[in-house]
């Protein structure tokens, strides 16, 4: 009989309203119809502190014990701890005896099975596990990999030197980690192949564990508040707007995108809408036809209202869960490379990628102008969601990894 599960997080998996949010919420609601879980996670503020309460009703008695702590360690302390450990900072930022005593604990008194850990700072509170204990490792990413093309796209010494030491020790971690996992998960098979490229493992305990989508909840003809829309196109990026590559996207698409866009259409609005966002993009709201809404009730009003979606990212890391939900609103997206990585889509089919301002300008001004071939992309890029990217279907694999004799694995 299978034990209970043992699941770590760097965030609370609630409410799923972000990317590592939405990832980590149906995961966990995946373990909960497996087995009992046990959770530990990080709060943010004190919002997430409040919402295991609401995790534990909505996931019911398969959620056991359940420990959620703010995460308290700044980063001048966490970078001075790194400095003086020779460790990456993404590990001090996120330690905690508390969390230690809680696994611990959970291990001592529980029949745990499995340890399941989300995002790889959490990996650094699974201790040696006894004989017959699996441990699932959710990398998600190649986070030193992000790291890496951070440096690429400084110009500050003092930055290229902080993100080159950190994707250089984080890589370490992971690949110490990897080595220690019965499964190391992959958001992506370019994000899996990134990472056997950097490390040599070639094993079957390299998996990819895509991310699926809610079609469901983002229905273009859903209940949600209906946004009222300025009488010109909208164009609308979305995202957690303190998160670096989604700050650099919004800057890089105001300055270099939307002019070429406005000397065709001058009346075009661009609306950046996510929370957070930092006073360098509330800045751009004194631009003329600019919005920055801050976090909003719900997303889907604003997806509804776009005429265009744009993710501009020159830095991204896996799956994008913006660029899914606005596909699955129906709505055309205008991508970049990095941002389309990994999604199983046709590009001119189901969305439009290209990564120059100039490409950008002639695919935004080529839909505006041509609102036939925009729904077409629209209704495209919709029916690919409902074919190809289910939650069901995407954690299917999670079942046959709990349950597999562990050593297995390594065939």
């Amino acid at each position: 009989m299978m034990g209970d599960i043992l699941f770590l997080a760097h965030r609370v998996p609630y409410p799923p309203d972000r990317g590592d949010k939405i990832r980590s919420f149906n995961i966990l609601k995946r373990l909960c119809e497996l087995g009992t879980v046990h959770l530990a996670a990080f709060a943010d503020d004190e919002a997430d502190l409040a919402h295991g309460e609401a995790l534990r009703q909505v996931m019911g008695s398969r959620l056991g014990s359940l420990h959620i702590e703010r995460r308290s360690v700044s980063r001048p302390v966490g970078a001075t701890r790194a400095m003086l450990a020779d460790k990456p900072m993404s590990l001090p930022l996120f330690d905690s005896a508390g969390i230690r005593r809680f696994v611990g604990q959970t291990l001592d008194t529980k029949p745990v099975s499995t340890v399941f850990a989300f995002s790889s700072q959490m990996a650094q509170f699974v201790p040696q596990l006894p004989p017959g204990t699996r441990f699932i490792m959710d990398f998600v990413d190649v986070d030193s990999e992000k790291f890496a093309n951070y440096a690429l796209k400084t110009s500050s010494a003092v930055m290229q030197f902080v993100y080159r030491r950190e994707a250089r020790k984080l890589g370490a971690h992971e690949r110490a980690v990897a080595e220690r996992a019965d499964y190391s998960l992959f958001v992506s098979e370019a994000e899996a192949e990134v990472f056997r490229s950097k490390t040599g493992f070639r094993s079957a305990r390299i998996r990819v564990l895509e991310n699926g989508i809610d079609c469901d909840h983002f229905e273009p003809d859903g209940d949600f508040p209906i946004v009222d829309k300025p009488g010109a196109p909208l164009l609308v990026f979305t995202g957690q707007m303190d998160y670096r590559p989604n700050i650099d996207g919004a800057i890089s698409f105001a300055d270099d995108v939307l002019p070429g866009v406005r000397e065709m259409r001058p009346d075009a609005h661009f609306a950046i809408v996510g929370r957070n966002p930092t006073p360098e993009v509330l800045r751009l709201a004194k631009r003329r036809d600019i919005t920055v809404t801050g976090e909003v009730d719900d997303i889907r009003s604003w997806l509804h209202a776009a005429d265009l979606v744009v993710a501009p990212l020159r830095v991204a890391r896996g799956i994008q869960n913006k660029v899914l939900e606005a596909m699955a609103m129906a709505k055309p997206v205008i991508a970049s490379s990095d941002a389309f990585e990994g999604i199983d889509a046709e590009p001119g089919r189901h969305i439009m990628v290209g990564d120059t301002p100039n490409a950008g300008v002639h695919m935004i001004l080529d839909l505006l102008d041509n609102e036939a071939m925009a729904n077409l992309i629209g209704q495209a890029a919709r029916q690919r969601m409902l074919a190809r990217y289910s939650w069901e279907s995407a954690l299917a694999p999670l079942a046959e990894m709990i349950t597999m004799p562990r050593g297995e694995a390594a065939a």
